[in-house]
């Protein structure tokens, strides 16, 4: 390269030069234009030179004409390049440069693609032979060498550390407190490199070190790791050593992990050597995976007999998160005189509470607390049934899981139904009569979705759709409905012993789609459609006279109604208030509460959306509104209420966007403490 003490003119000769020279076909360079092009940039003087930023020197750009670029570069860090690219062909580089299209003759950009990576590699050199380094690490024994300016680019601490007026910004040697040494050092090389070991036997120490020095991208990077060791035997270590570092993400993956498996932790040794703080998070949090209630009890004497002389004066405050009035009464009556509980006045006070919700089931309203609210695993299952969708039927089942407030597909039925009815028996799904867009049906089948098997059952005596079906004191009852060619008033009961359908008492009026639920050992048939019109009216069947009732009409006219029981109470929810073909129709969001007591209707919170032919089911403590027609879409959206507070709030949506234009979404629950209930195709079932 010439001398940087040429002179201009000197540079413009030499570019003279060197295009005369490729002009006559001497350059190297492959790509080399046409004589004619370099004869005519020659001629109207459109050169151009700049400097090398690599090595400062000579860095010629001739632009030959718009569609020729050529770049020359003899310097020793980057070998001779040249750039050929034509109107018709893309342009191409070593993988070490780029060089963008000239925008004009006289710009040109270029771009060195491995200089980060070659610097870095650099400085790691300077590191490795302690040159050029302008601090010395601290920590123990050990003394790291570093670059200020590294470790300030790669780590927020260092960098408020050097350029902050502090006194470690000036001091040659910093020392780093409660830093494990080793730690440090694989993170200073981490800065240069970019590269890190991770590893069970010093995770710890590199996740401590890492949130120290804020390496963000570090602390990420453990914390995945770590996510992936989670067991049984750690999950609650790592809960714990998450939550002291801050970090949480790994905190609720482990709490989540610990929650899922917590039959398998309360076996293992960490469980026993809990703290009683974090024994309490445990027992109050609504996600612990049990079968019942009497599990939680069980893990909670179990740590309290590991440690009995210091840990039983804690039980007062511990038993006061168990769900006691959720417990089975004899399960309670065996802890009265159990030895850790017996000694305890405020102990056996909240035993006496559970025992009291038991013994006056007519109060249950007024004892509501936290402890009468059951654990999200608790409650049993709810299904989405069928239904109509945006095609011509849903014949999928699928299953909502409370805990982890998903949905996901876990049976088909074995042809279409439309307008049928569900209900749950001695653990059995039972879909009940319809159509199949043809005829009425009168057909029975059972799923068990424990063995995920179909059983067809023997018919109905009638053939009914739109119908209404529940399970009250054993039997099951089909209600109502329309045979196609008229609305019908009457009842038949499903006797599982004798495995036979017989016929009850009829009701006053003729009902299809119409609400079913059981309460109070009661029968209740409420709204639906006579064929004229929808209904106000209510009735109730008492199956040991075999009598319906006359119930107080509802504020609302209601066909498609979904209906549910909660503490003493019925809800009629959503629907319609006429026939389709009536201009006059309306669909409704308006809930409505009966009192049996005082045999009389309330308006409570209406839904944020109106809903026909909505499902309803009680999951929990909370009534839950699924699926359903707005006028004009099926809805596969779901929402719930909550009877304490009056308020709907939103719920993870349904895989599949279903309804029916009548009685469609079917859903029910296993739950310990529930009436057997069942409404307009809800179901809801003691087991």
């Amino acid at each position: 390269p010439p001398s940087h003490a040429h002179t201009h003119t000197h540079y413009s000769t030499s570019l003279e030069e060197s295009c005369e020279g490729m002009a006559q076909g001497k350059h190297g360079a492959a790509g080399t234009a046409p004589s004619t092009h370099l004869s005519l940039c020659l001629e109207q003087k459109r050169m151009n030179i700049n400097t090398c930023t690599q090595c400062l020197c000579l860095l010629l750009f001739v632009s030959v004409c718009p569609c020729v670029c050529v770049c020359s570069c003899e310097c020793s860090s980057l070998s001779a390049r040249h750039w050929h690219r034509t109107s018709n062909s893309s342009a191409t580089l070593s993988s070490c440069v780029s060089m963008e299209p000239c925008a004009c003759p006289e710009e040109c950009m270029f771009t060195a693609l491995s200089h980060a990576d070659a610097t870095f590699r650099k400085m790691e050199g300077y590191l490795r032979s302690r040159q050029l380094c302008d601090v010395i690490l601290v920590a123990g024994e050990r003394r790291i060498p570093a670059h200020r300016l590294v470790l300030s680019s790669v780590s927020d601490y260092f960098a408020a550390m050097f350029t902050s007026d502090v006194r470690e910004a000036k001091q040659e040697e910093v020392k780093m407190e409660g830093v494990d040494p080793d730690a440090l050092w694989v993170l200073v090389q981490y800065a240069y490199t970019g590269r890190l070991e991770l590893r069970e036997d010093t995770i710890e120490s590199l996740l401590s070190a890492s949130c120290l020095l804020q390496l963000s991208s570090v602390v990420q990077a453990c914390c995945s790791f770590l996510m992936k060791q989670l067991h049984p035997s750690n999950c609650l270590g790592i809960r714990s050593y998450a939550d002291a570092q801050g970090c949480n993400d790994l905190q609720r993956a482990a709490h989540a992990y610990t929650m899922e498996h917590f039959l398998e932790v309360v076996g293992g040794q960490e469980f026993l050597l809990l703290p009683v703080e974090e024994m309490e998070k445990l027992l109050t949090s609504d996600d612990v995976n049990v079968p019942d209630e009497e599990t939680v009890v069980t893990s909670l004497l179990t740590w309290v007999a590991h440690d009995s002389v210091t840990r039983e004066r804690h039980l007062p405050l511990l038993l006061a998160h168990i769900r006691l009035p959720l417990l089975q009464p004899q399960f309670l009556a065996d802890l009265e005189s159990n030895p850790l509980l017996r000694d305890s006045m405020e102990c056996q006070r909240l035993l006496m509470e559970g025992m009291k919700y038991h013994l006056l089931p007519q109060r249950r309203p007024l004892l509501q607390s936290p402890r009468t609210r059951p654990r999200k695993a608790t409650v049993g299952a709810m299904f989405a049934v069928g239904g109509m969708d945006a095609t011509k039927g849903a014949t999928s089942i699928e299953q909502y899981c409370l805990r982890r407030d998903t949905w996901r597909q876990v049976a088909t039925m074995s042809g279409r139904r439309l307008q049928f009815g569900v209900a749950v028996l001695d653990g059995r799904l039972y879909v009940v009569g319809g159509r199949d867009g043809l005829k009425t049906l009168n057909t029975v089948e059972c799923y068990n979705p424990h063995s995920k098997t179909w059983s067809v059952m023997p018919p109905m005596s009638t053939h009914r759709h739109g119908l209404g079906v529940a399970v009250l004191e054993g039997p099951m009852y089909a209600v109502g409905g329309h045979d196609g060619w008229s609305y019908l008033s009457t009842v038949e009961r499903w006797d599982p012993q004798a495995r036979q359908w017989s016929f009850v008492a009829s009701m006053a009026t003729p009902r299809s789609t119409v609400g079913v639920a059981v309460l109070n050992g009661k029968l209740y048939a409420v709204g639906g459609r006579d064929g004229s019109s929808c209904l106000r009216s209510v009735e109730c069947f008492d199956p040991h006279t075999n009598r319906w009732n006359g119930c107080a009409p509802m504020a609302k006219r209601r066909g498609g109604v979904g209906v549910a029981t909660w503490h003493g109470f019925l809800y009629a929810i959503g629907g319609h208030d006429a026939p389709a073909s009536s201009l006059a129709s309306r669909l409704s969001d308006c809930v409505e509460r009966y009192d049996p007591q005082t045999d009389v209707w309330t308006a409570v919170a209406p839904m944020s959306i109106s809903r026909d032919a909505v499902g309803v089911c009680l999951l929990g403590d909370r009534l839950y509104a699924v699926g359903g027609y707005d006028g004009q879409v099926y809805l596969n959206t779901v929402e719930a209420y909550d009877p304490q507070t009056n308020e709907w709030t939103q719920v993870h949506t349904q895989t599949h966007t279903r309804n029916k234009s009548l009685q469609s979404i079917y859903i029910y629950r296993l739950d310990l403490f529930s009436y057997s209930t069942h409404m307009t195709h809800i179901y809801i079932h003691a087991h």
